[in-house]
């Protein structure tokens, strides 16, 4: 199968972690998991729609999500990830892009997240207005290894693959 000349694809990578602390609900993808802990942050914490935000801000070379939604910002204090990944998408179009996919996955020792991966993967694509098939979210742990494995915290990675041109 051959490309159109005037079609260009990048990728992105994104990463992200938060301390798990007391008193916070823990959201992750938009979902909030029933948790004891939850992810401190400026924000709502959600590391996964942060490392998703970055990888897509990256592959448009938009900088990083710092940049566009600083901490030092007070309208940005405890706000939905998903409302900022929004943001995001709408900036990624305006420098001339359309998604391909996103693959992220979440590390967490605990608690068990696979059952919420359908709910968090639609969050995402909604938030990006794409179908759902163009984003995976998977789940892992680290085998009791590092702060993820003393969970002490959660991280996630993403990769986001932009394309631009074509028909």
């Amino acid at each position: 199968m051959s490309t159109p000349a005037n079609l260009e694809f990048r990728s992105g990578i994104g990463f992200d972690s938060h301390p798990l602390t007391e008193g916070r609900r823990l959201v992750l993808g938009g979902v909030e998991v029933p948790y004891d802990k939850g992810l401190s942050g400026h924000s709502d914490g959600d590391v996964l729609v942060h490392a998703v935000m970055d990888a897509l801000l990256g592959a448009a070379n938009l900088g990083d999500k710092g940049l566009h939604f600083p901490s030092s910002d007070s309208q940005y204090k405890d706000i939905s990830s998903l409302l900022l990944l929004e943001r995001v998408g709408v900036l990624v179009a305006e420098a001339g892009w359309r998604l391909s996919n996103v693959d992220a996955t979440i590390l967490a020792q605990n608690p068990r997240l696979s059952p919420f991966n359908a709910e968090m993967r639609e969050n995402v694509a909604k938030s990006l207005s794409v179908s759902p098939d163009r984003v995976s979210v998977k789940v892992t742990t680290t085998d009791h290894l590092g702060f993820v494995g003393r969970e002490e915290g959660i991280a996630a990675c993403a990769v986001a693959s932009l394309m631009s041109g074509g028909p």
